[in-house]
């Protein structure tokens, strides 16, 4: 079982969850220059978390069923964050407070083990996506992502897929004909 499994099924055992949210298509979990400390749980649905620079939205990283999601800077440092969080479709989330789940987390070494390992799990993947739209042309980013999360493809309209894998709707289109 992965480290994400393992914690979110001993948070669930636990009945650790502080509340139950429901968005809206398009509606937003968090915009710039808001502080959330909460972390979340996709129970259904899918969101963005993007940035928005002076002349487009950057989609950084996507949330769909099962899938723990924050916006990491803001949990981490309690400040404002730069980063939107964005339903695509009607989505269902179970929030936990930060107190609360690092309370949880440092309540046993089994715990702060599976933290660092979702933690470390993390930090490769984002080394792992910037080395790709530094160095490998948007075949090789398709394929990769393509082989990593295949039910990416199932939950996220293109135009987000295609602005995280840093190409134009049109690339992606190209890429995915051929």
């Amino acid at each position: 079982m992965d480290p994400i499994s393992t914690l979110l099924e001993e948070i669930n055992n636990q009945d650790l969850w502080d509340k139950e949210l429901k968005l809206d298509r398009n509606e937003y979990l968090k915009v710039k220059g808001s502080i959330d400390t909460n972390a979340y749980l996709v129970v259904d649905g899918s969101l963005r978390i993007f940035v928005i620079d002076e002349f487009e939205e950057h989609t950084i990283r996507f949330g769909y069923k099962n899938n723990f999601i924050a916006a990491l800077d803001s949990f981490i440092n309690e400040k404002p964050s730069d980063f939107y969080i964005q339903a695509l479709k009607k989505t269902t989330l179970k929030m936990i407070k930060k107190e609360n789940l690092m309370n949880f987390i440092w309540s046993s070494a089994v715990h702060t083990k599976t933290w660092y390992l979702i933690f470390e799990n993390f930090v490769l993947q984002q080394m792992e996506r910037e080395r790709d739209i530094l160095t490998t042309s948007p075949v090789e980013r398709y394929n990769r992502v393509l082989k990593r999360s295949p039910q990416l493809f199932q939950e996220i309209p293109n135009k987000y897929i295609a602005s995280y894998l840093r190409m134009t709707p049109e690339t992606l289109s190209r890429i995915k004909k051929s």
